[in-house]
């Protein structure tokens, strides 16, 4: 089955539809490349499937594991380098929320970091994207 149609709607601007779904996501060219910066650019949702990966993957770990991850949350940072111009390097900057019985459990924390980094997205991307992952652990209160 089709995973996604994308129409070019001319101004650098695409609609994609997801076919299952039928949700839509709009795509602009970046400003710094001709773009007006309207809406993601291919390369923000690149980079922003990396987060959304790591955050999808750790639930799905934590849910077949039975543990209580009662939030997580990330911010990321796509950095662009030139010649050819592409993705050079992916910050993502996570808090991942337990609960107190579990904030005191490393081994937990350590495989916790692993599920993440090893999630299809990291995986999928070039080997010269620089990833980096800032994990931090908090209680949910």
């Amino acid at each position: 089955m089709t995973t996604a149609r994308i129409v070019y709607t001319g101004g650098l601007h695409t609609e994609t539809t997801h076919v299952r779904s039928g949700q839509m996501i709009e795509t602009d060219a970046p400003v710094d490349n001709k773009g007006k910066g309207a809406a993601f650019s291919p390369t923000d949702l690149c980079a922003t499937s990396l987060g959304n990966c790591m955050i999808t993957t750790l639930g799905i770990y934590a849910e077949a594991h039975g543990v209580e991850l009662p939030g997580m949350e990330a911010s990321v940072t796509k950095h662009m380098a030139s010649d050819p111009r592409r993705i050079s390097r992916i910050d993502v900057d996570m808090t991942v929320f337990l609960s107190a019985t579990h904030m005191e459990d490393e081994k937990l924390k350590e495989i916790l970091r692993k599920v993440a980094e090893t999630c299809p997205v990291a995986r999928s991307l070039h080997p010269d994207i620089e990833q980096f992952l800032n994990l931090q652990f908090a209680v949910q209160n």
